[in-house]
């Protein structure tokens, strides 16, 4: 095979940078290929300046690397994805002895390095939408922390909180998913370049300096673990971030579902668009198309994260069935998706507080806080006050009184004849308008002292220490994508010199 010559190198090299502003506004995907490319581009630079290859073919070899690069870059050109396929492209463009690049490298650590490499990016992409919607849910509990709605548990309305502080606790879940990311992130980020098949080489490879063109930021230390093992880890253990994200999402949406099956909701989408869509038979009806759409997406991404650790079930050390890198690009792309109709649902909510204080004043949720006070103040035993509560509620429930309604005489007979017989025998110890006040919503929510609770001076500690982790969270990601891009940049810096440009 005819190899280039100096002329050819030239007119190779030329043809490269000429057709880069041309494309400056499509940058080609970071796929397989691509990653094969800057790893054959490190492999010339580094291997020539340890003595690995001798410097008078490097920029020939060089050269053909370009070429493939740049042909592969065309609009509608192709791109291999393997060694095998990559390899014969590389040899047209520049003669056998192209194959020197190939020396202590294998397809499984080749592969193993661009999937690391895929996935790190993938992360990105899943951490930079978490911390969008994390921050949509911040800005909504900052504009609902004075709004008091029922909170449910068992499927049962059970006490008042603020709106606010119910949506701060999904931006804690939402956090620990982001926490999940970045620890995920810092084992997916190590290269594997070097270990070749499963034991390393004989060559006096430079993995270090592999990993530092390549943007990773630590090797994966076990030439054996790098594609036998770690491999089918990173993506089982995205998947497990994907899950989380995922079940949060649902739970979220399934509590606003609920309300669709009341008459008379507090809380719904914003009419129209994409958000509802009205019945084909029933005029009455608007169907939450947003959140049924997004439920599903929550639930596709729950089960390709499953696919992975199926696929990787019962397997010896090294298969590839749970590496394919476009069934894990999809899995963590599901999770984006769950992510981004989380967010959209989140930014079509109507709720009415009116209509929830209502809800809250049609039952009995804050009869807890009558036992509390009782305790509190009046050194009642918790659960004596609590059967008083709970025999107000009762004769409440069959009278149809509300919890506004109800006759204080009725509260002090209730009493005497709760503790009648007991140590704690006598007259209902709260007057009337502290009877009222512990039945108020509103002043439950505002007079909880626990840290963490709902009460005005913990809400704004918690939305002003929310909103400091999403910007440490965006610092980390826009760090990482720094680090990323500026290790290409230098790969490509002296691998241009490489080829004389």
């Amino acid at each position: 095979m005819r190899l280039l010559g100096r002329a050819s190198i030239a007119a190779v090299v030329f043809a490269m940078f000429a057709v880069l502003p041309a494309f400056a506004q499509q940058v080609p995907p970071h796929d397989e290929f691509f990653w094969l490319g800057e790893i054959n581009k490190a492999t010339v630079v580094i291997n020539t300046s340890e003595g690995l290859l001798d410097k008078s073919m490097a920029p020939r070899l060089a050269a053909g690397v370009a070429k493939v690069i740049a042909d592969g870059d065309q609009p509608g050109a192709k791109r291999p994805r393997t060694v095998i396929t990559f390899e014969p492209l590389l040899i047209k463009a520049a003669g056998e002895d192209i194959t020197l690049l190939h020396a202590g490298r294998s397809s499984q650590d080749m592969h193993a390095t661009y999937r690391s490499a895929i996935l790190r990016d993938d992360l990105l992409n899943l951490a930079d939408q978490l911390n969008t919607t994390t921050a949509t849910i911040v800005r909504l509990a900052d504009k609902y922390k004075s709004v008091v709605v029922p909170n449910y548990t068992n499927g049962v309305a059970a006490q008042p909180n603020s709106y606010g502080h119910y949506l701060l606790g999904f931006a804690a879940g939402l956090d620990r998913d982001a926490q999940r990311i970045r620890e995920t992130y810092k084992r997916v980020d190590r290269s594997s370049m070097g270990t070749t098949v499963l034991n390393g080489t004989s060559w006096p490879l430079d993995r270090e300096r592999m990993a530092q063109y390549l943007g990773f930021n630590a090797l994966v230390d076990n030439a054996y673990d790098a594609s036998q093992i770690s491999s089918v880890d990173e993506p089982v253990e995205a998947g497990a971030v994907v899950t989380s994200v995922a079940l949060h999402t649902g739970a979220f949406i399934q509590d606003v579902m609920t309300q669709y099956a009341e008459s008379r909701p507090w809380i719904l989408l914003q009419e129209g668009g994409a958000n509802t869509y009205v019945s084909s038979a029933m005029p009455q009806k608007r169907n939450p198309g947003l959140l049924i759409r997004t439920r599903s997406d929550a639930s596709t991404a729950i089960s390709q994260a499953e696919g992975v650790v199926m696929q990787a079930h019962n397997l010896p050390p090294g298969m590839s069935d749970p590496k394919d890198v476009k069934a894990n690009n999809e899995m963590v792309e599901s999770g984006i998706a769950a992510l981004k109709g989380f967010d959209e649902v989140l930014n079509s909510l109507v709720i009415d507080p009116n209509r929830a204080l209502e809800e809250l004043n049609s039952d009995w949720t804050a009869s807890q806080e009558v036992a509390d006070v009782l305790m509190r103040k009046y050194k009642l035993p918790f659960r004596v006050g609590h059967h008083f509560a709970s025999n107000v509620v009762e004769y409440a429930r069959q009278k149809d009184i509300k919890p506004l309604d109800f006759p204080y005489a009725d509260a002090q007979r209730i009493y005497r004849q709760t503790v009648e017989g007991t140590p704690y025998a006598g007259d209902f110890p709260m007057s009337e308008a502290e009877f009222r006040s512990t039945l108020d919503p509103v002043a439950i929510v505002n007079d909880r002292a626990t840290v963490g609770g709902p009460q005005p001076s913990e809400m704004t500690r918690m939305l002003k220490d929310a909103n400091a982790r999403i910007a440490e969270q965006d610092k980390w990601i826009k760090s990482n994508r720094a680090h990323i891009a500026s290790s290409l940049a230098r790969l490509d810096n002296d691998f241009g010199k490489m080829i004389g440009h």
